[in-house]
């Protein structure tokens, strides 16, 4: 049985004494509140469901936002990344809020203010995915078995179509044609410019680029492993003959380096180098990845390799991930369709 007690202006205490069940006690600014509340704490007894809020009750967000950044951070695969994170969720009022009292409109007024500062649907999905996280390791092991997820029950912002830039194969420069990776490549840096043709050559992200050292690449095998990727798995990028040309040309002296990173940019830098490349040759909304979609094109505009290939080259985490790729492949299908043979020659993207 419930009973109400006011203690004061702006306090209704509730108490719950069921036999078999501990007491349940609970304070609330207004009686309708403190009603509602004991209303679902007796419907959950009524039911055998009942389980205990007190720990959920008990903790704010920013307590268990703290905890796990210093019990399960370091066990990510990109640690600094995800605690630079979990230190912004700090800065909104969801962190001040109590565990049990986080519902699903608090977090639609997070997205609200995220998008209001310009912040993209796959930032704010990322956003969404840690505090799901979150959520569940403190019902799981941290004792709030009464916790629900809010996360599970909100429909996430939809992920706009992927840029489609490609370097355009015939560009008008001062009355001469040529292609735009020609035209990157003559105002690109002395360190830029093989981190440019690595790229397309590979398939490989900006950081997986800037964090390759030497000991990392086998030119036996002619491989480079990559023990950290953007989805937290390792990867092993076979390198194409022009890649190892590429990288050979960064040995001065022939003698293959024990240690230290293969490009002399930081990512930073990296982004500021090619931008500066970018306005030095008229060159208009390229960005430094959309030459990862330049590279995966390529491969399946001039290779026969399949699409499971291509992923195991290019670290995409799903197939859907390449399914935006199969149109490329349209003509040779037909052709096949007609008795061609398996096969394709290269050719050079430049050129075509």
């Amino acid at each position: 049985m419930a009973t109400f007690t006011k203690r004061g202006k702006g306090q209704w205490q509730v108490k719950i004494r069921r036999k078999g069940w501990p007491l349940q006690t609970k304070t609330f600014e207004t009686k309708g509140d403190a009603e509602a509340w004991a209303r679902e704490i007796e419907s959950e007894m009524d039911r055998g469901v009942f389980v205990s809020r007190k720990e959920a009750e008990c903790s704010t967000f920013r307590e268990v936002i703290e905890r796990f950044r210093e019990e399960y951070i370091p066990r990510y695969a990109h640690p600094k990344k995800e605690e630079s994170r979990l230190n912004h969720l700090l800065n909104y009022p969801l962190a001040e809020q109590f565990m049990a009292s986080i519902r699903t409109k608090h977090l639609i007024e997070y997205i609200k203010t995220r998008e209001a500062e310009g912040v993209g649907a796959h930032t704010i999905r990322l956003d969404l995915a840690l505090i799901s996280k979150i959520f569940e390791v403190a019902r799981k092991d941290w004792g709030m078995d009464s916790l629900s997820n809010p996360v599970k029950r909100m429909t996430k912002p939809k992920i706009p179509q992927g840029r489609d830039r490609r370097l355009k194969r015939q560009v008008e420069v001062d009355g001469k044609i040529m292609s735009e990776e020609t035209l990157l490549l003559q105002h690109a840096s002395k360190r830029l410019k093989p981190i440019i043709k690595f790229a397309l050559e590979t398939a490989m992200r900006r950081e997986e680029i800037v964090t390759l050292t030497w000991d990392r690449v086998n030119f036996e095998t002619r491989t480079a492993y990559l023990p950290h990727t953007k989805n937290g798995e390792a990867r092993t990028v076979p390198l194409s003959p022009k890649a190892i040309k590429i990288l050979k040309e960064l040995i001065p002296d022939k003698t293959i380096p024990i240690h230290g990173r293969v490009f002399q940019l930081s990512k930073g830098r990296l982004s500021k180098n090619f931008r500066a490349a970018c306005l030095k040759a008229n060159i208009k909304n390229l960005r430094f990845h959309d030459l990862r979609h330049e590279a995966t094109s390529r491969l399946f505009e001039n290779t026969d390799l399949d699409v499971m290939e291509i992923k195991g080259i290019t670290g995409h985490k799903t197939l859907q991930m390449l399914a935006r790729y199969a149109h490329l492949r349209a003509d040779r299908l037909a052709k096949r369709l007609e008795g061609e043979k398996r096969g394709v020659q290269q050719t050079n993207p430049a050129e075509r």
